[in-house]
């Protein structure tokens, strides 16, 4: 690991978000580009349909609060998805595929700037329904969960919310890039939810499969958004020498700990080819290390990362390792010092064509760090011990119109579903299962 860590101060400015908010005269600037389009390929693009004609509309007449509450109406984390949402490939890309504009609007900065206004104001914008008298159980305090239980509220049902780490949020506060915002943004959107008063949120509180059984007894309806576990392993020899970490580890140092106490080795390898990859890469450069690559086993044209991430990574001096893959992680003293790796190439096209090692082609790369992003795996031993829950392929089997499992009351979304979607895609999953949810009450109670 490095020993010359960089101070305080310069962490900071190297984990400084990469676009500032919007003055508002800039704001103005940027709504007056948009050609507020009739049938607005820009919101059936969003997962959660923000009404983004309406809310640019409300921006270039200096109503920032209304637009934000356009905003949050659709989705009550619009704040951190402007700021890490894939707007280059949903809104923004359906903004510049389907008009004669030749870049974007900014929407992405746009939303940013209107959520930030009314949070700076201390703005809410959400009371809670009439008391139904029904209370629903939430287990999982993430993206979906959250929103669930806040959708819940505005319906009038008491919620009562499950999470088993000491911090709410889930990936949203513990696993995006901290360059694209910080825990204590993160969590000041926790708090925005909270505001609508009635969600009794319980930390530190992780559930068995028997819990959740005991959960549906007590409660009227129940929300499973328990995301992803681990990082995946790589299956090959090393894995558990020192220095080896699992992607979600590295990133969650930098939300749980000053940045200067952080763990950076300063040759840096990443094992993996999508935007997690790309996040720990990137964190690694801001953290100090000195040089930083990643390892993928196809080529670039397969790699899941999103362009714009690759570019990102290009610019911050990261390099790629293509049609590379992993055969070994190699160490001394019971630390790594590189990995070993095989020439790939494909019989057939795309990402799923079948990957053949190339002979004679084996190479090592040295680094005192090496970490694995291969995305997480589900969390079988839990979903397992549900009683009559049908999980596919990792994945909970879910009515797509409300939610709805194979268990009676048991509703469920986010990654547990998706097996690892963006979190505008958990918003929408958290938004139909409470729709879903409410929409079983409501009958349950005309029929008594």
């Amino acid at each position: 690991m490095s020993t010359s860590r960089s101070t305080a101060k310069t962490l900071a400015a190297n984990f400084a978000e990469l676009e500032p908010c919007y003055t508002q005269d800039e704001a103005v600037a940027e709504a007056s580009r948009c050609l507020f389009c009739y049938d607005a390929p820009c919101t059936r693009a969003c997962p959660t349909h923000i009404d983004v004609p309406k809310f640019i509309r409300q921006i270039l007449h200096k109503n920032p609060v209304g637009s934000a509450e356009t905003i949050l109406e659709a989705n009550i984390f619009g704040g951190s998805c402007a700021r890490a949402c894939p707007t280059e490939v949903l809104c923004e890309g359906a903004c510049v595929d389907n008009t004669l504009l030749k870049a974007p609007v900014k929407i992405g900065r746009l939303q940013r700037y209107a959520c930030d206004v009314a949070r700076d104001q201390g703005i809410t914008f959400f009371e809670p329904g009439q008391d139904t008298g029904k209370k629903v159980a939430v287990v999982g305090a993430g993206p979906a969960g959250l929103t669930c239980a806040h959708e819940l509220r505005k319906h009038g049902h008491a919620v009562t919310v499950f999470e088993a780490r000491d911090m709410p949020g889930g990936i949203n506060t513990y696993g995006i890039a901290y360059y694209k915002y910080d825990t204590k943004f993160a969590l000041s959107e926790v708090e925005q939810i909270k505001s609508i008063g009635g969600i009794d949120l319980r930390l530190n509180s992780p559930l068995s499969g028997q819990d959740i059984a005991q959960l549906l007894e007590d409660y009227d309806s129940v929300f499973l958004g328990v995301g992803l576990g681990k990082t995946a392993s790589l299956g090959i020899e090393g894995e558990d020498l020192g220095s080896v970490w699992e992607a979600l580890d590295f990133i969650f140092q930098t939300h749980t700990m000053p940045l200067e106490d952080c763990q950076c080795g300063e040759d840096v390898l990443v094992i993996g080819g999508g935007n997690t990859a790309v996040d720990v890469a990137t964190a690694a450069v801001r953290l100090g290390a000195k040089r930083v690559k990643i390892a993928y086993r196809r080529t670039n044209a397969e790699m899941p990362a999103f362009q714009y991430e690759y570019e990102l990574s290009k610019a911050d001096g990261i390099t790629w390792e293509f049609s590379a893959a992993p055969v070994r992680i190699v160490g001394e003293n019971g630390s790594a010092t590189g990995a070993e790796f095989v020439r790939t190439r494909a019989n057939g096209e795309g990402r799923s064509a079948k990957l053949e090692s190339v002979p004679g082609s084996n190479f090592t790369i040295q680094a005192d760090m090496v970490v694995k992003a291969l995305g997480q795996e589900a969390l079988l031993d839990l979903l397992g011990s549900v009683s009559g829950l049908n999980v596919e392929r990792g994945r909970v089997v879910v009515d797509r119109a409300t939610g709805a499992t194979s268990v009676p009351k048991l509703f469920s979304g986010g990654d547990c579903v998706s097996k690892g979607a963006e979190v505008v895609d958990a918003v929408q999953e958290g938004k139909i299962a409470a729709a879903g949810i409410h929409a079983m009450l409501s009958a349950t109670s005309d029929a008594v």
